[in-house]
């Protein structure tokens, strides 16, 4: 497990590359942009769907529209996967903009794992004007903090169900506990 400093925005301002055990490269598309030249807040929910879902079908062996995507875990009579995340709640804070022709790097960390659910946090990161060359080619500072909470279920009945096993185990990588004394009110 991770450590991290609390969650308030000034918190999330501060939020570093290396706070997020998992990084996504997205490749910004034309279309991701308004009328304003930067990208549409709404896409940011985007991004945090690719980043989260890619990680469950990668790293947790979760794939709910591929029959038999993973012989391992329960499957319902159909062969599709038995449980899917429902998002139940989100957010996003945003901190500079970023545009098209922009390559974002995303990072994926998970702030609570409970029985059925899990918290996700996504960190936007957009790409070094060249003097950041030490962060690996991207801002040090998030563009963008945001991210939502999944609720597992059964895929027919849509009852909450315990996390599998493999998904738990995957969630589990990417779990940050805060440190000692953060977030402690004086």
């Amino acid at each position: 497990m991770h450590s991290s400093p609390p969650n308030g925005v000034n918190d999330k301002k501060r939020r570093r590359r290396s706070d997020y055990p998992f990084i996504l490269s997205y490749r910004t598309r034309w279309s991701d942009n308004d009328q304003y030249g930067h990208v549409n807040n709404a896409i940011y929910y985007h991004l945090f769907d690719a980043v989260v879902n890619t990680y469950l079908i990668q790293r947790c062996g979760l794939a709910p529209t591929q029959p038999n995507y993973d012989p391992q875990s329960s499957s319902g009579s159909d062969g599709y996967a038995s449980q899917i995340g429902l998002v139940v709640s989100s957010f996003c804070e945003f901190f500079a903009p970023l545009s098209f022709p922009d390559v974002l790097d995303l990072g994926l960390r998970v702030t609570k794992l409970g029985r059925s659910s899990v918290a996700y946090e996504v960190g936007v990161f957009k790409p070094s004007s060249g003097e950041n060359e030490a962060s690996g080619g991207s801002e040090d500072a998030p563009a963008a903090v945001g991210g939502y909470t999944h609720v597992f279920v059964d895929r027919q009945s849509r009852k909450s169900v315990s996390i599998s096993s493999r998904t738990r185990a995957g969630l589990e990588r990417l779990v940050i506990v805060p440190q000692a004394g953060a977030g402690a009110k004086l």
